[in-house]
């Protein structure tokens, strides 16, 4: 059997979905499961003994139709007895239609009859969950084709030795022996403007960590991004300037995911380092923007390890009077709303749950 499991758009989407090959490969050894996936998100993918072969969606063509239709050919070569499309998009309903598969399978949207002939209802929004609705909607792809009780549902991330190696002598390069103290990374940016907490905020709760843990600081930023993570460097107290290792940064997917297996927390912005981060478990401490769905990707917080503070659980009369557009468009009078002291003390009672400070 050969199964197409299609993910498109951000690593933090295309990682969780990597639940349905691994999966698959689990009910059905023998087959050849492929993923597609935009060029960006292949590192993640990479060394994960569920997915044989990634197919890569560039840019190019999906800009061009002639190059499109030539690329929907070539899938259609493979001979896939399954596509099991987790993005659902026009690009990826013309893949799965003209794909020849026996089972394709995706979300229903109405129109989407047309392209699949099994639509699955997602979970709607609001549900609760303790997985998680970005965890429990995917599972409902599995159903045509896994009938027993599905128990593996949690993303991995798969580091070779030598990766873990090499992030090890890089962090002591700068000093730090793993396992000496509490070495911890900050996610000072999101991937939008909308989903970055103020930064003079964020500098307050890296103050706060180091005063508790007198841990040493991780930030994890990209060249392209190294004003605004000076900024927030510039905000922190000298005391905790001298615990920030701020050149200390991954030039590349594959070595940052070394470096974050090696930290003892992950805290900052939610998005797509804190999904690694739970897929290479690692603790998490994640601040959700005010506009994004905390049902569908809080997840994995029925375990101590993973906590997330959302406006909706401090003040949900605001999601009553407000739609999301306008609670996004007014982003940072929301960020204000979080009551910093709230969750610092938070923080402080997460440190204690995962026995921090360690005598």
């Amino acid at each position: 059997m050969k199964i197409l499991v299609i993910q498109q758009k951000r690593i933090g989407d295309v990682l969780t979905s990597t639940i349905l090959s691994n999966n698959l490969k689990k009910f059905y050894p023998d087959a050849v499961v492929d993923y597609m996936c935009y060029p960006n998100c292949v590192d993640v993918l990479k060394e994960n003994p569920n997915i044989d072969n990634i197919i890569v969606l560039t840019n190019e063509v999906r800009k061009s139709y002639p190059k499109l239709l030539k690329f929907i050919l070539q899938i259609r070569r493979q001979k896939y007895d399954v596509v099991v499309d987790a993005y659902s998009k026009l690009e990826t309903n013309l893949i799965t239609l003209f794909s020849g598969a026996k089972y394709k399978i995706s979300y229903d949207k109405g129109y989407s009859k047309i392209f699949y002939n099994y639509n699955m209802k997602r979970i709607p929004n609001g549900t609760k969950s303790e997985l998680g609705l970005a965890i429990d909607n995917r599972l409902l792809l599995l159903k045509p084709l896994i009938k027993e009780p599905i128990t593996d549902y949690k993303p991995k991330i798969f580091l070779t030795p030598t990766e873990i190696q090499e992030a090890r002598d890089l962090l002591g390069k700068f000093g730090i022996t793993v396992g000496k103290r509490p070495l911890l990374m900050f996610g000072i940016l999101g991937s939008e403007w909308y989903k970055t907490y103020p930064l003079e905020k964020m500098a307050k709760i890296i103050d706060f960590a180091v005063e508790k843990l007198d841990a040493d600081i991780l930030f994890n930023y990209i060249p392209t991004q190294t004003e605004e993570a000076q900024k927030v460097y510039n905000y922190c107290t000298e005391k905790t300037k001298k615990h920030i290792h701020f050149n200390l940064y991954a030039k590349g997917l594959r070595p940052f995911l070394g470096l974050l297996s090696q930290c003892d927390i992950l805290i900052g912005n939610e998005g797509g380092s804190v999904n690694m981060a739970k897929a290479l478990n690692v603790p998490t401490f994640s601040l959700f923007s005010p506009s994004v769905d905390k049902e569908t990707w809080q997840i994995f917080e029925n375990e101590k390890e993973n906590v997330s503070i959302h406006l909706k659980d401090l003040k949900p009369e605001i999601y009553k009077q407000h739609d999301e557009k306008y609670i996004k468009e007014h982003t940072f009078k929301y960020f204000d709303e979080y009551p910093l002291e709230l969750i610092l003390e938070k923080l402080e009672s997460y440190f204690k749950d995962l026995g921090f400070p360690k005598n």
